[in-house]
């Protein structure tokens, strides 16, 4: 048996029962790739059953508030996937009266979907013969046959697409593109992938050449951004201070505690003398209870180093208009990063 052949017999045994597997509804599949990129399937499948429970079609999430979107998907990150797939949804109900493109070029134009996400769809949905590269194709394929070209250069992902091409099996797209992620994710992990039980062991290059660990080859490595944010929760009888994030910045439009930004870490005193502290509190009179650790969160390109100032006042303050006040019972209303999360659960 060929390549192809011996990753269809694999997956036949072996697939995960997926509930977007059992649907060629393109709204579903296209929901279940938007969530599961950058996501583990163990982290992602909450999510997905929930956005399926609260909008069934994509009228549903054409017509929902971006603010419940980005709640339910609290959590997941890259929440610029969570804003795309809403104005997505949008534009497959007006301009497509809610029917997904059937091809591979048409559904390429709509926003937050690229070339593995469009190529889902339509061998998912429409059994059109499109190869589906992500992550776990491109390293099965660059151990397989031992291609040491950098999967992230314009000629490295124009080799394995077209290699990708070659080994499609026209009859069959949709299961030949879900054997292949599958044996990638399940058999061929980044790390400890399973190459003594692995079906193709006897014919892969990297084994041969001691090379697993080494590929798939990336030639970019992008610096860590360290940013230092300092959060100002303050609190009057049962209520607390939020603001919303605008710009295009991470968390665009989640909400927050007021924040200062530096360039390095500051000194309690320092960060009092700052003009979005002195213009919150003008001359009331607060008091710091607490001033907590600083905790490091992780994002792809960046670490935020966060600090929480837990200030109580005697009255309500009089606030601009990008500040508001927020009931603490009713503050999960708010979709928040994953660290104000962590924070207000144990408040």
């Amino acid at each position: 048996m060929g390549f192809s052949d011996i990753i269809m017999d694999w997956y036949s045994i072996n697939k995960r029962d997926l509930p977007w597997r059992n649907s060629h509804d393109a709204y579903k599949i296209w929901l279940s790739e938007v969530i599961l990129q950058q996501t583990r399937v163990e982290q992602g499948m909450p999510y997905y059953e929930k956005f399926v429970a609260n909008f069934p079609t994509v009228f549903d999430l054409a017509a929902a508030h971006e603010d419940t979107v980005l709640k339910l998907w609290q959590g997941l990150g890259y929440y610029s996937r969570a804003r795309n797939l809403h104005h997505t949804a949008k534009i497959i109900v007006k301009e497509h009266q809610g029917i997904f493109p059937d091809s591979f070029e048409e559904l390429l134009k709509l926003k937050g979907v690229g070339t593995y996400t469009a190529a889902a769809i339509a061998s998912f949905a429409f059994d059109v013969v499109v190869p589906v590269v992500d992550g776990n194709v491109f390293r099965l394929l660059s151990r397989y046959f031992g291609i040491e070209t950098a999967i992230d250069s314009h000629t490295g992902k124009k080799v394995f697409n077209e290699l990708a091409k070659e080994l499609m099996d026209q009859r069959n797209p949709a299961i030949y593109n879900q054997a292949i992620m599958e044996f990638g994710s399940l058999m061929c992990k980044p790390a400890n992938p399973n190459c003594e039980i692995c079906p193709l062991n006897q014919s892969c290059v990297a084994l041969k050449t001691d090379a697993v660990n080494k590929l798939p080859y990336k030639a970019k490595t992008t610096a860590v951004r360290h940013r230092f944010f300092s959060y100002i929760y303050i609190r009057y009888k049962n209520r607390f201070v939020m603001m919303k994030r605008t710009g295009n910045d991470i968390w665009k439009n989640l909400y927050q505690f007021p924040m200062i930004e530096t360039k390095k870490a500051m000194t309690p005193k320092k960060i009092m003398k700052d003009a979005i502290w002195t213009d919150l509190f003008k001359n009331e009179h607060y008091q710091i209870v607490n001033v907590s650790q600083e905790e490091l969160h992780k994002l792809s390109h960046q670490t935020i180093h966060a600090i929480f100032y837990e200030v109580t006042v005697e009255k309500a303050l009089d606030l601009d208009n990008e500040y508001f006040w927020v009931s603490a019972k009713h503050h999960h209303q708010y979709a928040v990063p994953k660290l104000m999360e962590n924070f207000l659960a144990d408040k």
